[in-house]
């Protein structure tokens, strides 16, 4: 193992991080610049790419002040980056429009023109994803259609990473874990998917070179270097889109490992040889920084964002506690649910308070408390909405075991991991252990900088994220809590089924 500094770049919704780590995976500085999204109608989202590079610019100056290093002692540049966009290039590498981003839903029309066009079955099969106007195909086909003159001046079309990788370089390129969420991408080929291109009339010549994440694509320009920061010819790695970089970057680099990342929503991904098919459907498939294996996936809508909605709306005492205690409120809910018994007195929280993705995708679906009673307190609230979330994965955990995938442990990571309390609920619920990371907000930059390590000759392979991921706490199931879990599971699966026809009835009234 050579020695060096990795600088790893997070390209993520609110703002890219930049990072800095060492060859043993110490995280050194970071670096924090944001950027907005813009709304222009509902359902819209778009960013502009500038933005992403003047943040790229200043969080590399920024950086290299933190730690007190030279540009010179940089081994190597890698990238994690938000993933489903769409933002055309001119030929020179020029923007035409803002990028359309990953929470951009317009596409809905041009998604069901895929429907008709190939079908769901055959989509899933090739892509490895349900179709849907989140990925990048339709909303390139919306571009087509309604901006046809931005669309005729179009040379590529790239995701956030590769922009500013072609802005380092100067190439046009992208890597299979990005590629593989554009709804364009054949996942166990590795290639541009000619049906996908045909159904789509998507020409293949628009789309960018495919490489692994591990590739290194160029150096950094000597007419940009300047602007970056960076000293000219740093070799620039590919890295890859950002839930594949967190697998890296939590561990979960061989078969039977998973991760949990928990924030405002919530996933559970695996490492897996091959590709887990639902035939319901429930979860989808990503190509895992690690070519030889596959991430399958499923998403959660509203995980921490439900536990933040308890503690706006309901929670006002223990914030103005919290307040008054200068701690985190979410320390002081954590407390008082910790002061009520497993099951909160059979109080069940249907977690779907902006609809659900996997395991349902059901837009409608509401938020509900089941089974209050007088004898019920805000304790008892707090648990259940806890509990109602890890449920809620356990479906999600349970249709990948049911495809025969092996899940021997889970790592968390995200914010919402830092809660004690809810990591040691889905270790009861999900019957298995729940490892926490000393870095949970940093796994994706690591992954990041892991691809990059290995493309330099620092690290020989992706099994060395199991030496560099520290686990500084282990939660095994209690055999009560888990026993109660049990008797409670399937009454939350039964009781989402029995309120399917008010979900539909609640709709209506739009």
């Amino acid at each position: 193992m050579k020695k060096g500094y990795i600088l790893a770049y997070d390209l993520g919704t609110t703002g890219n991080k930049a990072t800095l780590y060492d060859s043993t995976g110490r995280l050194l500085a970071s670096s924090f610049q944001s950027y907005v999204t813009n709304y222009p109608r509902v359902n819209w989202a778009e960013q502009d790419p500038l933005d992403w590079w003047k943040a790229v610019c200043m969080s590399t100056e920024d950086l290299l002040k933190k730690a007190r290093i030279s540009n010179k002692d940089v081994t190597c540049v890698s990238f994690s980056g938000q993933m489903m966009g769409c933002l055309p290039l001119d030929k020179q590498g020029n923007p035409l429009r803002n990028s359309i981003i990953w929470a951009d839903q317009r596409g809905v029309e041009q998604a069901n023109r895929i429907r008709e066009t190939v079908g769901e079955d055959e989509v899933y099969t090739i892509t490895g994803h349900r179709i849907s106007p989140t990925y990048s195909a339709a909303k390139i086909m919306w571009l087509r259609d309604n901006e046809p003159e931005i669309f005729k001046k179009a040379y590529k079309f790239v995701q956030a990473k590769d922009y500013i990788i072609y802005r380092l370089t100067g190439r046009f390129v992208t890597d299979y874990s990005d590629a593989s969420g554009m709804n364009l991408f054949d996942l166990q080929k590795k290639e541009w998917s000619s049906r996908m291109l045909k159904a789509t009339r998507i020409p293949l010549e628009i789309l960018p070179e495919l490489h692994t994440s591990v590739d290194v694509v160029g150096g950094v320009t000597r007419e940009i270097s300047e602007e970056v920061f960076l000293r000219p010819d740093t070799p620039v790695v590919m890295g890859g889109g950002d839930g594949p970089c967190a697998a890296v970057g939590a561990g979960v680099v061989r078969e039977g490992s998973s991760y949990n990342y928990l924030g405002s929503s919530s996933w559970i991904a695996l490492a897996s040889t091959k590709p887990v098919y639902d035939p319901e459907k429930r979860t989808f498939n990503f190509s895992h920084l690690d070519p030889g294996m596959f991430m399958p996936t499923g998403t959660m809508q509203t995980a921490g964002g439900a536990y933040q909605w308890l503690k706006d709306n309901l929670c006002w005492a223990e914030t103005q506690a919290a307040r008054e205690a200068k701690t985190d409120p979410y320390q002081i809910m954590d407390l008082k649910a910790e002061s009520v018994e497993p099951g909160a007195q059979n109080l069940l929280f249907l977690p779907y308070l902006m609809g659900e993705r996997s395991p349902y995708w059901n837009p409608d679906a509401k938020g509900a408390f089941i089974g209050l009673t007088l004898t019920h307190k805000k304790e008892h609230l707090i648990r259940s909405v806890l509990e109602g979330i890890a449920f809620n994965l356990k479906v999600i955990l349970d249709a990948f075991q049911e495809q025969g995938a092996r899940i021997e442990e889970v790592r968390v990571i995200g914010g919402g991991a830092r809660g004690r309390v809810l990591r040691q609920i889905m270790a009861d619920v999900y019957g298995k252990k729940i490892l926490c990371p000393l870095l949970l907000e940093e796994a994706t930059s690591l992954g990041a900088a892991i691809a990059g390590g290995i493309g330099t000759g620092i690290f020989k392979n992706f099994r060395v994220a199991e030496k560099l991921v520290k686990i500084v706490e282990v939660h095994s199931p209690r055999p009560l809590a888990q026993k109660r879990y049990e008797k409670l599971y399937p009454i939350f699966k039964n009781a989402y089924k029995a309120l399917l026809p008010i979900y539909e009835q609640i709709a209506s009234l739009k």
